[in-house]
């Protein structure tokens, strides 16, 4: 009888210590796995962020269709200009005050010195811009969710985009629970809320939701 319980009390001792080293190592673990998926969800984003700021350079405004965006990339090109100082005489004035020159208009001209392609600028010579709207997780086969609009403030029309993906969808195999405190998460060390993303419907802002340190991690 007394061999039973100490069996017992091994198997009651090891199992505590199991949930023990579980409830220690299991966040510490979901945060490794979970801060380098972020990383590289994060520089699909950045991707797509800066693709979206150059449509909106040359074209005025953003686009929320993924195949307009990439041929956008491979066919717009940037104009190289430069900037000079010249001025004319102002011949109003100097007729009024009888007299040949004096008054002059000061101007400031923009030439065009030639042209560069937007892939060239932004991607080099990668071609990952034609992956970027894809969710770079293992398992998960999914895009970015991507919309463009305009929306009014202050009187004033505004162009904007978002893109973003579930943080259900970049941990879908981790822990529920820690998953459901994640999308909880307000704080300037973590990414907000329940979606990764950069820019927004709502307001003028083509920022993303994510700290300084994943901008440091995607250099």
């Amino acid at each position: 009888m007394k061999l039973v319980i100490q069996i017992v009390l091994w198997i009651v001792i090891i199992f505590l210590g199991w949930k023990l080293w579980t409830s220690i190592m299991g966040p510490v673990e979901f945060n490794k796995v979970k801060e380098a998926r972020y990383a590289k969800v994060i520089k699909n984003l950045k991707d797509i962020q800066a693709s979206e700021l150059a449509h909106k350079e040359i074209t005025g405004t953003f686009t929320g269709n993924w195949d307009s965006l990439v041929h956008f990339i491979e066919t717009a090109q940037y104009a190289i200009t430069q900037r000079r100082d010249s001025s004319y005489a102002d011949v109003a004035k100097n007729k009024a005050f009888g007299i040949s020159e004096g008054y002059y208009i000061d101007v400031s001209l923009i030439d065009t010195l030639g042209f560069t392609p937007v892939k060239d600028s932004l991607f080099g010579n990668s071609d990952r811009y034609k992956t970027m709207m894809n969710v770079p997780i293992e398992g998960v086969n999914a895009k970015f969710d991507l919309k463009a609009g305009k929306i009014t403030k202050n009187d004033a029309t505004y162009a904007v985009f978002e893109a973003k993906v579930p943080k259900d969808v970049v941990l879908h195999d981790l822990n529920k629970d820690l998953v459901i405190q994640e999308k909880q998460v307000q704080s300037v060390d973590g990414v907000n809320g329940a979606f990764i993303k950069v820019g927004s419907m709502d307001e003028v802002d083509t920022s993303g939701n994510w700290p300084k340190i994943y901008d440091t991690v995607n250099k």
